[in-house]
């Protein structure tokens, strides 16, 4: 086999046993690795009739099949299982140092099941994999714990670790990877997984064995070909990070606007751009492995508990969640907001969004006193941004409530709530507007972990940042009406999948690389002859794969929707004004070039077409 293993390592921590399983190498070509072989896995074992958080539940860690080789953003790993907040398919695909240093452990993969007796964290070196005690580490933040795993293990560790937030069974933590650094698998909860089998972290120390290689040379002459294109469309992710496009996207239409209820937020969204950030507060730049884009930024610290570090800036998500969002235009807030959900372990996008929806509901005072600290959740506090972030990871006041979630908040906070909770199938929706951008809708709508922008990124082909005509569509679209967005969202999902199998970041659409490069990598490292209609025909099979395993939690059409304020609420100013997604017509539309019934149920002579047989 090459570019892969071809096992994987399964834990039990209740017992502490062990054992190793191997996978056939046409399971690998028809799967991938990453989350397309977290899915498969999952499925035919019937994990999915687990409750998420049982201890026979799983958390499915697995690398891509191009992580940890000389590929340019080849980087990623993901983090699958069932969501604690969603209670459906759920997989965190994280960057980082981390996922190359596990790609040489000798194993593609761990499936971790069981709870530990007392905390514990896995360990793996040159020497193997252990169980060691974690009490000491239990109620550290992540930077903490992983310094102190730096200091026992030495400054080669590679650390993936939850904050107190996952210890507390927050339904919106996240695993953090890379200490200070911070790369996030930050959605759908998997720290709450992580924490309820009492694993705090999982420590690693890269060695210097890598899978077999097919064609090392032919590899090299790929890279090379597409270096210089990637270094120059991406140049602004380089200079400012995703932060830097807060203004075009304000400009646009498409920046969240308090809780999802302004128009037009320009003069603010010019203080806490990435630009602005760059001239008051930025130290340095730093990439993951094997990155030419290195988007990330490390920044200072000037207000809250941890004023004076130094600290990973925030990215756009967080630059509309902890601004636009809850109106803070004070970007030394958001910094410090960002800060400390790494350092706590909280997803920043679901953070910011309940943040947001108390600020909403203390504003119609539908908060009763006794969950109230003295510093009032009012708009654009950025004090009571950070109070709450706190109370959310240690449950505490408001936080009890907003640690499970928007869909469960809402439901505690009466009818009225609801209207406030902008989630799709219990996941916070996404910070890009399906009001500026019309196919979002559809990503949003049938994203198979909730409403999640990086399932599609339709975007992104859109403006034009990633011409559509690189995947084999038309260049063109109205940003405001449905025509041809069905097969824009179609396509760009079973492209965007492929991804998170390879181990690839998609901030390589940014680069303008093309399906068919991805593919001669692919071949290059497996020896496979594979082209880009098969990676496509693999995207289909993985996205569907995914849908069929939430098929049989009970999703459906009903499902595949989006909230009121999305749906039938107008922006009313700026340039997405009078722009609201036709929905319905869409999916009828989207179902059909699926092969799915108009239940949304993706049918047999489809699946058959596929392989994948309905189980």
């Amino acid at each position: 086999m090459k570019g892969f293993y071809g096992k994987i390592l399964e834990i039990d921590l209740t017992t502490s046993r062990h054992k190793e399983t191997a996978i056939p190498e046409d399971e690998y070509r028809r799967f991938l690795g990453g989350s397309g072989m977290a899915a498969q896995i999952y499925r035919d074992r019937g994990y999915a009739e687990l409750s998420p958080l049982a201890e026979e539940a799983p958390l499915i860690i697995m690398t891509g099949i191009l992580t940890g080789f000389n590929i340019p953003t080849a980087c990623k790993a993901s983090f699958c299982g069932k969501s604690p907040a969603t209670g459906i398919w759920a997989e965190s695909t994280v960057g980082g140092y981390w996922p190359a240093a596990f790609k040489t452990s000798g194993y593609d993969g761990i499936i971790i099941t069981g709870k530990a007796e007392k905390p514990i964290y896995l360990h793996f070196d040159e020497e193997g994999f252990s169980i060691k005690a974690a009490g000491s580490l239990w109620g550290e933040d992540v930077y903490s714990t992983s310094d102190k795993l730096e200091s026992e293990h030495g400054k080669k560790t590679k650390v993936a670790a939850i904050g107190p937030a996952g210890e507390n069974g927050v339904l919106i933590a996240s695993i953090m990877i890379d200490g200070k650094e911070s790369r996030a698998a930050g959605r759908c909860g998997m720290g709450a997984l992580m924490g309820s089998k009492n694993l705090k972290a999982i420590s690693v120390i890269k060695t210097n064995q890598l899978p077999l290689l097919h064609d090392k040379e032919a590899l090299a002459a790929s890279r090379k070909k597409v270096m210089p294109t990637i270094r120059q469309m991406a140049k602004g992710l380089s200079d400012f990070g995703t932060a830097g496009g807060v203004q075009v996207v304000e400009k646009l239409g498409d920046l969240p606007i308090r809780n999802w209820t302004g128009g037009s937020w320009t003069e603010q969204a010019a203080k806490v751009s990435g630009q602005a950030m760059d001239e008051e507060f930025f130290v340095k730049h730093y990439a993951c492995f094997a990155c030419p884009i290195r988007c990330g930024k490390e920044m200072k610290v000037q207000v809250g508990p941890h004023s004076g570090t130094i600290a990973h800036g925030p990215e756009y998500e967080a630059v509309a969640g902890f601004g636009a969002m809850c109106l803070n235009d004070n970007p030394a807030y958001v910094i410090a907001a960002n800060d400390l959900c790494n350092r706590l372990g909280l997803d920043a996008m679901s953070c910011s969004s309940a943040i947001a929806f108390a600020m909403e509901l203390y504003e119609h005072g539908l908060i009763p006193e006794d969950l109230l600290s003295d510093i009032k959740p009012e708009w654009g506090s950025g004090e009571a941004i950070l109070e709450m972030i706190k109370q959310v990871a240690y449950r505490e006041g408001i936080g009890e409530y907003l640690a499970r979630g928007l869909k469960r908040a809402a439901e505690y906070f009466g009818p009225l709530a609801r209207e406030f909770a902008v989630e799709s199938k219990g996941l916070e929706v996404a910070y890009h507007d399906p009001r500026a951008f019309t196919s979002m809708a559809i990503v949003y709508a049938t994203g198979n972990r909730g409403a999640c922008h990086l399932e599609g990124l339709t975007y992104f082909n859109e403006n034009k940042a990633f011409p559509a005509s690189i995947v084999g569509l038309k260049d063109d679209y109205d940003y405001h009406s449905s025509k041809d967005k069905p097969q824009l969202a179609k396509r760009m999902q079973d492209y965007m999948v492929i991804f998170n199998a390879l181990g690839l970041c998609k901030f390589l659409i940014r680069g303008h690389v093309p399906p068919a490069v991805i593919a001669e990598w692919v071949a290059a490292v497996t020896g496979w002859d594979f082209d880009e209609d098969e990676l496509f025909a693999t995207g289909e099979r993985l996205f569907n794969l995914k849908r069929q395993i939430n098929v049989s939690l009970g999703i459906s059409r009903k499902d595949d929707t989006l909230p009121p304020r999305l749906l039938v609420h107008d922006r009313v100013e700026g340039a997405a004004a009078g722009s609201l997604p036709h929905l319905g017509k869409m999916l009828s539309e989207y179902y059909v070039l699926r092969g799915w019934s108009p239940e949304g149920i993706p049918l047999p002579e489809a699946m058959d077409r596929m392989g994948l047989s309905n189980n």
